[in-house]
């Protein structure tokens, strides 16, 4: 079974964008384009899984707040 999680993507100073995954704690890498931050992220969250059982998170909900 495979696990989805949601990635959070911002762009810093420099134009790299970093991404993290909220739901795993640590879990984070960064790419010069978007292909990029979707490669790393794909071999993080590999690594993470070696180190630690990742058990599916459950959702709670989402709300925008300002």
């Amino acid at each position: 079974m495979k696990n989805y999680y949601t990635m959070l993507i911002e762009r810093d100073e420099e134009g790299w964008y970093v991404g993290s995954v909220p739901s795993l704690p640590g879990c984070h890498t960064q790419g010069r384009t978007i292909d990029e931050l979707i490669s790393n992220m794909e071999e993080a969250l590999s690594l993470y899984a070696e180190e630690e059982y990742v058990a599916s998170p459950i959702f709670a909900g989402s709300k925008e707040i300002a």
